[in-house]
């Protein structure tokens, strides 16, 4: 299925124009549209999360599956009583999840109410929700006035976008407008917290151990097992739980060190192999490396981890060498788990 031809716009958030182009693009929102814009965590592709026809959009333009749902974003805990609704028992865990972490890289599964389509949800009775914590997103989602739907806005599979350029690599002419707010800071996507489950389905910026302190309650993280090849997809419980997924173009080989790392690309044909290089590393023969970053620093290498990918794929290199970085903390864990997945050819 290919995306519609349009004449993307193109918006800015930052300098004189941005009052009104972010207007213009909550304008596009309100009026069925689909805009990409920046979160702290990647770059999403919004459309009107209560009208079904703005959402089919939103499938069309990434090449979307039906059974992986969307995440919807949300500006206040009014426009959260649009989308979900939260039972008795849970509303003291709702609040003190949302006082701790919102507006911020945390997105809450919760009972949905009759407004939300099947089509966000995948047909399932949660809906994730999440409040972001960049400004330009907050102010366009106020400015639309509707709660906004939005995975990442990239094509279904790729890495994610952390700058505009990403998104108009993926979806220009495919999408009505892109409100350009430069590099997001964290780099990967929110943490996908199931809270009657008790469950972590991806991990993310906020832990397992910070949302087990919230509510008092032990949380597991839920990790995705390979399925018979040529299987039919059931709808999925959260985003992001496909079995490979955020991969660039090129293969992904994973290793544990410098050894490891010069052992491989020595395998190549140089001009054929990128690395995904740490500071103080070495290449070997590889012709194409991204610099990454500090190895024992989380944040950098979160945030740079797409861009990486993206660089790389440029760059037209067929495998892509990339150690696994043992940093603790939860952006460690958000960045194995997406390499995993990366990796994955099953």
């Amino acid at each position: 299925m290919k995306g519609k031809a349009v004449k993307t716009e193109r918006l800015k958030a930052e300098g004189i124009t941005a009052g009104t182009d972010i207007a213009r693009a909550a304008e596009l929102l309100r009026s069925g549209g689909t805009v990409a814009f920046p979160t702290e965590t990647v770059y999403g592709l919004g459309a009107n999360a209560l009208d079904s026809a703005a959402v089919a959009k939103i499938f069309e333009a990434k090449e979307r599956p039906g059974w992986d749902p969307l995440i919807v974003h949300v500006a206040d805990a009014a426009m959260l009583n649009r989308v979900a609704a939260v039972a008795g028992d849970l509303q003291g865990q709702v609040s003190a999840l949302a006082d701790a972490f919102w507006p911020g890289p945390l997105t809450i599964l919760l009972p949905r109410t009759a407004e939300v389509p099947d089509s966000v949800t995948a047909g399932r009775l949660l809906v994730g929700v999440r409040i972001p914590g960049h400004p330009v997103a907050a102010e366009l989602i106020r400015g639309a006035g509707v709660p906004i739907a939005a995975p990442s806005a990239n094509r279904f599979g790729r890495p994610s976008p952390t700058t505009a350029a990403h998104v108009l690599r993926d979806l220009d002419g495919r999408i009505d407008a892109i409100l350009d707010g430069g590099q997001t800071n964290v780099g990967v996507e929110s943490t996908v917290f199931d809270l009657a489950a008790r469950a972590i389905y991806r991990p993310g910026a906020v832990s397992a151990a910070m949302i087990s302190r919230v509510i008092g309650d032990a949380v597991r993280v839920v990790k995705v097992e390979s399925k018979a090849s040529g299987s039919t997809p059931e709808s999925l419980p959260s985003p992001g739980m496909g079995i490979r997924h955020y991969a660039p173009s090129a293969r992904i080989v994973l290793v544990s060190n410098q050894r490891e790392l010069l052992d491989e690309v020595a395998k190549h044909v140089p001009a054929e192999v990128g690395v995904m290089l740490p500071d103080g590393w070495q290449a070997g023969v590889a012709l194409t490396a991204f610099r990454w970053g500090p190895w024992h620093n989380a944040e950098v290498l979160a945030r740079l981890l797409y861009f990486g990918f993206r660089f790389l794929d440029e760059r037209a290199v067929k495998v892509i060498v990339c150690p696994v970085p043992q940093v603790e903390g939860p952006l460690g864990d958000a960045v194995r788990e997406r390499l995993e997945k990366a990796a994955r050819t099953d």
